[in-house]
């Protein structure tokens, strides 16, 4: 189990919003590349880097932000955010990226997604947005009648990397993971899921390491990490020592 800290990115500066609605946005630090610096060092494995301005855009809007992570930590980064042709996904590749995540062109293009994952094997995930079981695209501004294991069924042994899995209702709220939803989606696909939306406490992430829980691959933190609700110290603790004993 790994988990990831994010980092949302909206006109160059690190927020969280809730629940995907940029008219409540929080600014928690005006530097990404040094907030990157303090995940790196508080021991995380890998980040994950959002850029909301490129989900409603459609391209990349903050590669500068990007960028600048990438050269300040050694740590694999997993980026989503206007990524949505061919061109992108090799641009960031390139620039270092260890996989990128693809949500809305997942749901409106999926041969290329699945072309994405057959030539780049292992660096090509899919972000499964949810709000009430059904996909979310476009930075969330709108919902479709796609079933969150309709959309994930479609990228069956297509060598997709991971399937990042967000309840949109949860996301930036700090009311827990939906971990019913969430463990239903990875026993009923073989690809890697993994949870987002809601993290709020330690408790959380003794959930997340619980048996019923063992087919999650990670989940992602974000407000309770930068307001202090989640130590990272002690969730990075939990997490060694479980897997000692697996």
């Amino acid at each position: 189990m790994i988990l990831f800290p994010a980092i949302d990115l909206k006109d160059g500066l690190v927020v969280r919003l809730e629940q995907g609605d940029t008219a409540r946005a929080t600014v928690f630090h005006r530097d990404p590349a040094a907030q990157a610096r303090v995940f790196a060092r508080q021991g995380f494995e890998y980040l994950h880097v959002v850029d909301l301005d490129g989900a409603f855009a459609g391209k990349p809007m903050n590669a500068d932000a990007v960028e600048r992570i990438l050269t300040s930590v050694g740590i694999p980064v997993q980026l989503g955010g206007g990524i949505r042709d061919t061109a992108t996904v090799e641009a960031w590749l390139e620039k270092g990226v260890a996989r990128v995540i693809i949500g809305t062109a997942a749901v409106r293009d999926p041969p290329f997604v699945k072309q994405a994952a057959r030539d780049f094997p292992g660096r090509v995930a899919v972000g499964l947005d949810a709000r009430d079981g059904r996909v979310a695209v476009d930075g969330w501004a709108a919902t479709t009648e796609l079933s969150a294991l309709e959309l994930a069924k479609r990228f069956e042994d297509v060598g997709v990397a991971a399937i990042i899995y967000t309840d949109v209702a949860r996301d930036g709220m700090l009311t827990g993971l939906n971990l019913d939803a969430t463990i239903a989606l990875a026993e009923a696909v073989t690809i890697p899921v993994i949870a987002s939306g809601g993290l709020a406490s330690i408790e959380d992430v003794r959930a997340l390491l619980a048996p019923r829980a063992r087919r999650l691959a990670g989940a992602i933190a974000g407000r309770a990490l930068y307001d202090g609700r989640l130590d990272a110290a002690e969730a990075l603790r939990l997490i060694r020592e479980s897997r000692t004993t697996a």
